[in-house]
């Protein structure tokens, strides 16, 4: 899912507070009054509890409408113990078992007196939990949030079910060869760095899970803690009345100490293969280089994005001559990802003929060597900066639109204004900041191809 630029597909962690922070006593930070030259339209407003959890307020003109999302930082990537991946996403479907006060049928009602829905979705780096509904109960939504984030219970029964249902959930997107080959493709790219594993985890830890009671157990204790943790509120809403409520639900939520020891990935020195054979499915390819962790302190990943929309848009030669002109393609793209950690920048096209993938691996290799040697043209570097500020700020027109967008830099960086300081790195890209990344990033060396085709191999290698 995209909440902000293009490049903005797989989502990352959540706000871990530093220690320092620890030992002051809550203070609001000043509304963020956004100035000239942000873009965001909002006023963002912060507040730090003792305990490490952030508190982050965005009015907006909703009336009667709140969203209120937790953002947890506990994605995949935070599953660096053998045998056991899968349990962020496990939590995604788990917390939604009940506790003591509430009970998964009286949980649902409470929803319902709401008007709420409610829901959670999981990746690399992170863990989302969120609902939208009637801003003046939204005490209500903090009481039952509060207390199943502190007092999840549930019994091993009902944990063998869960585990069993995500099981089923993997065996069913599984089926999907596009699933199948990603998992290749990271298991391929990836030899230490816990990326290598995707969301879902590896299948022999799922099929393993219902054994893992006492582990899942560990896992709460370990993640859901308030310094992995930000509180964010959109919609009908004040400041003063969103942190007296945190104060009141979450301030005797006690934080942990766990801090998972990430295995950095070695760098790659050639090109790496998968292939999926099989005839009776669409072509195709699949180009993963080697991208730059999310920062909002250089141009790197603007200049990735800005490039990867320039390079494939509707109106770009390779798209005309791949696509409309000779129709050997059925779409292509890509763009990079905004991770915590280095992940992949893929590129994928839907090729009609399988004979056609080592053509189209080709052309696209050599649309990229163009931009290595000669500065794309200004004046279409400005048009489609102003495209990707455009469609933005276009996508603002709701509670939990915006929380989306903002969500998304609270678990990369853990600070929702790391969005403007971004949008700010836009403005600045130039065409040889466009060649430059171009030169560092998209190298063969730094690539794993990914293939589904009817031959033995996609004849790529």
């Amino acid at each position: 899912m995209k909440y902000f630029f293009p490049a903005l597909a797989l989502a990352a962690g959540l706000l871990a507070a530093p220690a320092a922070y620890a030992q002051q006593a809550p203070a609001s930070k000043p509304a963020a009054k956004p100035a000239a030259k942000t873009v965001f339209p909002y006023a963002i407003e912060q507040k730090q509890l003792a305990n490490g959890l952030n508190v982050v307020t965005v009015p907006f003109d909703s009336p009667g409408l709140a969203s209120f999302f937790l953002v947890v930082r506990a994605g995949s990537r935070d599953e660096v113990e053998p045998g056991h991946t899968g349990f962020a996403h496990f939590f995604e479907h788990v917390m939604f078992r009940g506790t003591e006060k509430y009970n998964k049928d009286q949980y649902n009602e409470v929803l319902k007196s709401l008007g709420a829905s409610a829901n959670a979705n999981t990746s690399l780096d992170r863990t989302v939990y969120h609902m939208t509904g009637n801003a003046t109960m939204l005490e209500k939504m903090f009481e039952v949030e509060a207390d199943r984030f502190q007092h999840l219970k549930y019994p091993e029964h009902d944990f063998k079910a869960e585990a069993g249902a995500v099981k089923g959930e993997y065996t069913k997107n599984s089926a999907s060869l596009y699933t199948q080959l990603n998992e290749k493709v990271a298991d391929a790219a990836f030899d230490k760095h816990t990326y290598e594993h995707t969301t879902m985890g590896f299948f022999k830890d799922v099929v393993d899970m219902p054994n893992q009671y006492q582990y899942s157990l560990s896992f709460f204790d370990r993640f859901y803690r308030p310094e992995y943790t930000t509180l964010l509120v959109v919609g009908d809403v004040k400041a003063e009345q969103v942190n007296k409520l945190a104060e009141q639900y979450f301030a005797q939520w006690k934080r942990g100490s766990y801090k998972p020891t990430i295995t950095p990935e070695p760098e790659q020195t050639s090109p790496r293969y998968v292939h999926i054979q099989n005839a009776n499915f669409p072509p195709l390819l699949s180009l993963s280089y080697r991208g730059p962790a999310f920062t909002d302190q250089n141009k790197e990943l603007p200049a990735l994005d800005i490039l990867t929309t320039m390079l494939f848009a509707d109106n770009s030669p390779l798209y005309q001559q791949l696509v409309v002109k000779e129709q050997k393609v059925r779409f292509v793209g890509g763009s990079p990802n905004y991770t915590r950690d280095p992940y992949l920048m893929t590129i994928r096209a839907s090729v009609v003929k399988g004979e056609d993938l080592p053509y189209v691996k080709e052309q696209i290799t050599k649309a990229i060597d163009q931009i290595k040697n000669a500065p794309i043209d200004a004046r279409r570097l400005a048009d489609t900066k102003s495209a990707l500020k455009y469609d933005f700020l276009m996508g603002l027109d709701s509670p939990d639109q915006i929380a989306n967008a903002l969500a998304e830099f609270i678990w990369l960086s853990g600070d929702p204004q790391s969005l403007n300081r971004m949008y700010a790195l836009y403005d600045q890209v130039t065409p040889a900041d466009i060649q430059a990344v171009a030169k560092k990033y998209f190298v063969p060396e730094h690539l794993t191809v990914g293939t589904i085709g009817p031959g033995a191999n996609g004849g790529v290698q």
